[in-house]
């Protein structure tokens, strides 16, 4: 499968490489809050707060406790019909459908009953064997982060 490197995230995590193919066709406001917030450096070293199993994995609160977000404003919501299945990243928001910023969350397994109320923006296309292992909990005890997030295509 060849990936187009500035629609592409690497993310280093404590428990491995995770590689995410991004869906601007899908979301292009969120692929777009994601790759500028991966530049800034702004998810290196933030935990993964909010691990459950056989439902995902969350993460992207400046605080680690699925409190906060990024400087920037919220995101319109960009809903969609892709499916929630193993491997897709979507985005985390509050009550208010326009109200994601910069936390999202990786699929562990079927969650269709969030279809066309979360964003989907990627999907994880290596590596998942790797979130799989992240340390589960809510809120999770010593938990796992992201060591570097980026854009490939600034990775070479």
């Amino acid at each position: 499968m060849s990936l187009d490197p500035e629609n592409t995230i690497v993310m280093e995590t404590t428990k491995g490489k995770v590689v995410i193919k991004l869906r601007p066709d899908l979301a292009p406001g969120h692929v777009e809050r994601i790759k500028l917030l991966a530049r800034e450096g702004f998810y290196d070293g933030i935990v993964f707060h909010r691990v459950i199993d056989g439902f995902m994995a969350q993460v992207g609160c400046p605080h680690g406790t699925g409190t906060g977000g990024s400087s920037y404003p919220d995101l319109k919501q960009e809903f969609n019909a892709e499916p929630h299945v193993r491997g897709i990243c979507s985005m985390a928001r509050a009550q208010n459908p326009n109200s994601a910023n910069s936390q999202f969350f990786i699929v562990f397994d079927d969650a269709r009953f969030l279809d066309k109320q979360y964003t989907v923006w990627g999907e994880v296309v290596e590596g998942m064997d790797n979130v799989d292992k992240i340390k589960r909990g809510e809120p999770v005890r010593d938990p796992d982060s992201i060591v570097s997030m980026k854009v490939m295509a600034d990775a070479a």
